[in-house]
């Protein structure tokens, strides 16, 4: 169940391609070899509608919540977050050459008895 969704500021579509972005990121979170490639979801929703700091229209931001079910220890949450985070940021270096990106991350767990899921892509890729 790790579901990463990018959140970004909509003056970033010129310098910033989503959707490589987004192959990337899922890239990264496979590598780690924690989930299965059944369970990965990365997209990334455009915000046209922001306020950045102190509102200069060349400000930028991408936001990453990354969701994941629990079972993993604390350092494996932790290696995967500083590897995904690493990867974006060294990607994104263009932008952090400007005085006017930030990009954040957050790691949450989710409530197994509160989550519901249906997949019927794990049958496929576990060969079943």
């Amino acid at each position: 169940m790790p579901h990463m969704a990018i959140e970004y500021s909509a003056n970033l579509d010129a310098s910033v391609d989503m959707g490589e972005l987004c192959t990337l990121v899922s890239r990264t979170i496979l590598d780690t070899g924690l989930f299965e490639p059944g369970a990965v979801r990365v997209r990334a929703f455009r915000a046209e509608a922001y306020a950045i700091a102190d509102r200069l229209p060349e400000n930028g931001f991408i936001d990453m919540n990354f969701r994941i079910g629990k079972g993993r220890s604390a350092e494996e949450k932790k290696r995967t977050g500083e590897a995904i985070f690493a990867a974006v940021t060294d990607h994104l270096a263009n932008l952090f050459a400007t005085p006017h990106f930030a990009l954040s991350l957050e790691i949450r767990e989710i409530d197994a008895e509160l989550s519901w899921k249906k997949n019927a892509i794990h049958p496929r890729l576990r060969g079943k």
